[in-house]
């Protein structure tokens, strides 16, 4: 019986694109100059967003006399817990965080269900002008708040809304507005069009699409524009220092004066431990929802 080799067949080798390495060692020195100064810069606006607060925690730390007769840069010699002491007797701090706390609470909650609402009815819904529409809201952006000052005292003096919390929450979150109505837009934009089409099959209707669908899936943009607005309405000054007479409804802007004493002496460490005390809940809120934050942020950006 006759046996049958097989005798392999050489197979041609295609030509192999020349290996990266050489376009690599061209490279790399480029990349890692980028990355450097990538780096570099990365650290001067760290070092730059960090410093002062730094600096403000630790100064509240020091004494007075620490503060007045040495560097104020330079690290504290003494310890004491004397400055939050004064800070919270010198002034009615508390009172003045529960002020911005309701200001801050009531006038995001305004922008929230305002903003979801104009923006669903803008990008989701539509209408002949809609497109005019939201150019006139994103017009407001660019408005000043000092132009209302004026208008609305008068206005709130007529109809009994002066020296009231509402005083400040209205116009706070009327300013506010545009912001949260181009982020609820640019996020509602890239929701698939077929899920608003499934449900009306389904026989919902426009405002059961909102609440059970629209609304929940703004749950990160609904975080983004809370604290990208609360920062600013926490902050308020000017809207506060025109509206307020009475010190029982004083914000923590207006409640820092307290700390100017006679012939303008101003208690600098107690001021100090009173703004970190003011300063502390807003870097926890940001730090525990930051993620969230970004993530709402990007939503407007990437589609899917």
């Amino acid at each position: 019986m006759m046996s049958l080799t097989l005798t392999p067949t050489p197979v041609a080798s295609t030509p192999r694109a020349p290996a990266p390495e050489n376009r690599r060692v061209h490279r790399s020195p480029r990349l890692r100059v980028q990355r450097t100064l990538l780096t570099v810069t990365v650290v001067l606006i760290v070092i730059v967003q960090v410093y002062p607060l730094l600096w403000l925690f630790l100064t509240s730390f020091r004494t007075a006399a620490d503060f007045a007769g040495g560097d104020p840069f330079a690290l504290p010699r003494e310890w004491t817990l004397d400055n939050y002491a004064r800070a919270f007797g010198t002034g009615n701090l508390l009172l003045n965080i529960g002020n911005s706390l309701i200001v801050t609470l009531g006038a995001s909650l305004l922008i929230v269900v305002a903003g979801m609402m104009a923006a669903y009815a803008l990008q989701v819904l539509g209408f002949r002008l809609s497109g005019f529409v939201r150019a006139l809201f994103l017009l407001g952006i660019i408005v000043p708040v000092q132009i209302a000052l004026v208008p609305l005292f008068i206005d709130y003096s007529q109809v009994g809304l002066l020296d009231t919390h509402l005083s400040m929450i209205l116009p706070l979150a009327a300013f506010s507005l545009p912001m949260g109505v181009y982020l609820f837009s640019s996020f509602y934009e890239y929701i698939p069009r077929e899920l608003y089409e499934a449900a009306s099959l389904d026989g919902a209707g426009p405002y059961r699409i909102f609440l059970q669908i629209t609304a929940p899936l703004s749950v990160n943009t609904i975080i983004t524009v809370v604290l990208v607005n609360s920062i600013f309405i926490w902050n308020d000054f000017i809207f506060a220092n025109t509206f307020v007479l009475s010190d029982g409804l004083k914000t923590i802007p207006l409640g820092l004066q307290n700390y100017i004493g006679a012939m303008g002496n101003t208690d600098w460490t107690a001021t100090f431990a009173a703004v970190c005390v003011t300063v502390t809940p807003l870097l926890l809120v940001f730090l525990v929802l930051n993620k969230a934050m970004i993530a709402g942020l990007e939503s407007g950006a990437t589609k899917g």
